[in-house]
């Protein structure tokens, strides 16, 4: 069954390069998974149809907010692995942590 990771920062943009180098290791893996990156607002909006909801450091401020509007597992991203854009690792967590 295909697992839907969603990614959310500011705009969207910063953590798309996290979720090509998440996507890079699935395919490698062969993992099937959706992963996509929006906005903090999109995340609130369109979350709860994702299996689970990412959010970058730089927005880690908004985890209860998040947490309050959706029924899915919400997490940080790891600094340390969101700064070396570490797809490998986050893909793992978020499929660890999935519904």
């Amino acid at each position: 069954m295909k697992k839907k990771v969603l990614l959310a920062c500011n705009a969207g943009m910063s953590t798309s390069i996290l979720v090509k180098s998440m996507q890079n290791y699935a395919f490698e893996e062969d993992i099937n998974v959706e992963i996509k990156a929006v906005s903090i607002n999109e995340a609130k909006l369109n979350g709860k149809s994702w299996d689970i909801v990412l959010l970058g450091p730089q927005v880690a401020y908004e985890l209860d907010d998040v947490k309050s509007y959706l029924e899915v597992p919400v997490f940080v991203i790891d600094k340390e692995d969101y700064g070396k854009a570490n797809g490998e690792k986050v893909l793992n967590f978020a499929l660890e942590n999935c519904k």
